[in-house]
């Protein structure tokens, strides 16, 4: 039954971003756009990924630098008509959460490569779903999309003011690349994540915990069924056994969360609240 689900999961969640949909109407605010530049990410795919780009309402108006979010899967945050099981509404949220207290964030989004979003999103392979190319996709990140839009757009570019945040693989891609580059990204959202894909999950933590300044948030619903649950405790006993700071790790367990947009939408809020302590 495990396999059968992993199975279904993987499918879901690769094979169906890159399903044809029927012309939808946008759903994404004015603030949410699409940069001109496309990039190929060396040693990965030779496909050519679009970045999305979510700024504050007040960016045009103001000279003000502002923390940076950098996400995975952006056909699924902003836009219903680009979603493979619908949107997880960011840019709505933020634009709320600015207007009730004025807290500015950039988004900086990049799109999956559909069938390669497994090799994109895993630093390990699996003996049966292979991947694990998903060190090329970080130090992408690091080493050529962060500096591009440092030197584009008005950031804070200090890790504090850095977060990497994704769901899933997404998920694991983002635990990854936070404690493996804690000088370049100071806050993880991992969100309902894929610890099952690998076993070598286990060592990288015990190597790579002893992050001091690192602010890690970890979401699981109670419905993700097969495991999750239980993965994302060990990993939070494991993260403090090794001297992660306790008091920078905050770990969430949703009864009622399934693995699903809607979930990862409805708890976006208070992640990105709890990393960048607002009230």
């Amino acid at each position: 039954m495990k396999n059968l689900f992993l199975t279904v999961l993987l499918f879901a969640f690769t094979i169906g971003y890159s399903q044809s949909k029927e012309e939808k109407q946008s759903t994404a605010s004015k603030n949410v756009s699409i940069i001109k530049k496309e990039f190929v990410i060396p040693n990965l795919n030779n496909i050519s990924h679009k970045i999305w780009m979510y700024l504050p309402p007040n960016y045009e108006y103001s000279s003000k630098k502002y923390p940076v979010i950098y996400m995975h899967d952006a056909q699924n945050l902003f836009d219903k008509s680009t979603s493979y099981a619908g949107e997880w509404e960011v840019d709505e949220t933020l634009n709320k959460l600015f207007e009730k207290t004025r807290k500015g964030f950039i988004v900086v989004a990049v799109e999956n490569g559909g069938e390669e979003r497994i090799n994109e999103y895993t630093p390990w392979p699996h003996k049966k779903y292979g991947g694990g190319k998903g060190a090329n996709y970080i130090n992408f990140i690091v080493h050529t999309l962060k500096p591009y839009i440092d030197a584009n757009y008005r950031t804070k570019k200090q890790a504090k003011y850095t977060t990497l945040m994704g769901s899933s693989l997404g998920g694991l891609i983002s635990y990854y690349g936070g404690l493996k580059h804690p000088k370049t990204f100071g806050k993880i959202g991992a969100l309902s994540t894929s610890f099952w894909f690998s076993d070598k999950v286990k060592d990288f933590t015990v190597k790579n915990g002893k992050k001091k300044k690192t602010k890690l948030f970890l979401l699981v619903g109670g419905k993700e069924g097969h495991g999750m649950e239980t993965d994302t405790r060990n990993m939070e006993e494991l993260l403090i056994k090794t001297g992660f700071k306790s008091s920078n790790l905050k770990v969430k367990i949703n009864a009622e969360g399934e693995h699903n947009e809607a979930f990862w939408r409805s708890e976006f809020l208070e992640i990105v609240k709890w990393l960048s302590t607002i009230n």
